[in-house]
């Protein structure tokens, strides 16, 4: 594998989501529009879960946690992608190009990670009622989220390391509106092949052991729900881990198509990433929060 050394490009040029000047103006409002609401909406979540007591259960401590993630993992892309398009130059340094590569996979992985142990949550509070607040001990909750931060970290890492030893001679210009390991993947000048597969790897090996958890904890969860007799009851288990299943189509669905293939560009590819990097952190505490009574009241308690 290249070195550092043998890179030539000092920055790159992001091509963004359109050439058209009037476009960018209209993207330029509606994604502001967008991210002050994504702020504003997890903010409201982390607070409410912060200073309400009704909140204290491990569900809504993951969920506070989800949501100051989704902030971080918006702002990573975000005011970047906003400043470009009022700008003539849409250029970003190499280190700050491996920097905002090193954050989006540090937020989104943990945020893999988190759903994960969020689904493990709900399968103990519905599959074993009695040991629930036993099992999911606030220490066991802490180290949890621990792990969720350290597994993020590493996948990171490993990301961001391979692609900084790529080698890049030319051309820069990056067919995306943030720096991510396939864009810059397709513009190294040299073969590629060993450090994709990799790449792939690692990020393989992330979703096959989320998804085998989730697997488990939903089949769990589900053969539970039907052994329940009475359709409120039914209904009450369900709507517990609705949102959660939600969630993470919204953001497992576009990662897998993104990320779980070799690095080639196509041309919905930027759509998709804007579903998860602008769409997803703003949908979270939506879908939470019609869907739960308890955060709504704190909300509304907050509001008064």
């Amino acid at each position: 594998m290249a070195s550092r050394n043998h890179s030539s490009v000092a920055d790159f040029t992001l091509s963004g989501l359109s050439n058209s000047v009037q476009l960018q103006i209209i993207f330029f409002v509606l994604f502001l529009v967008l991210y002050l609401m994504t702020l504003s909406g997890n903010l409201l979540i982390m607070t409410a879960v912060h200073i309400d007591p009704c909140l204290r259960s491990p569900m809504y401590f993951f969920l506070g946690n989800l949501s100051f993630l989704d902030m971080c993992y918006s702002t990573v892309t975000i005011p970047k992608m906003l400043h470009n398009m009022l700008s003539e130059k849409k250029t970003i340094s190499f280190n700050q190009c491996m920097s905002q590569l090193f954050f989006l996979h540090l937020f989104g992985g943990t945020e893999c990670f988190l759903l994960t142990a969020m689904a493990y949550d709900r399968y103990v509070a519905i599959c074993n009622p009695l040991r629930y607040h036993l099992v999911m001990n606030h220490k066991f909750c802490y180290w949890l989220v621990a792990f969720t931060w350290l597994a993020g970290f590493v996948h990171s890492f490993t990301q961001a390391f391979l692609t900084y030893l790529l080698p890049f001679c030319g051309p820069n210009k990056i067919n995306h509106f943030f720096c991510d390991v396939h864009p810059l993947a397709v513009l190294a000048c040299s073969d590629t092949f060993f450090i994709d597969i990799f790449i792939i790897a690692n990020s393989g090996m992330i979703s096959l052991t989320c998804f085998v958890v989730l697997l488990f904890s939903y089949l769990g969860i589900i053969t539970t729900i039907v052994k329940i007799r009475s359709s409120e009851g039914r209904h009450k288990a369900f709507s517990t881990c609705a949102s959660h299943l939600l969630v993470v189509t919204f953001f497992f669905g576009p990662c897998v198509f993104i990320y779980l293939r070799p690095p080639v560009n196509y041309s919905v590819d930027k759509l998709v990433s804007v579903l998860y990097t602008v769409l997803t952190p703003l949908l979270n505490p939506i879908i939470y929060t019609l869907r739960n009574k308890e955060v709504k009241n704190a909300i509304l308690k907050m509001n008064n």
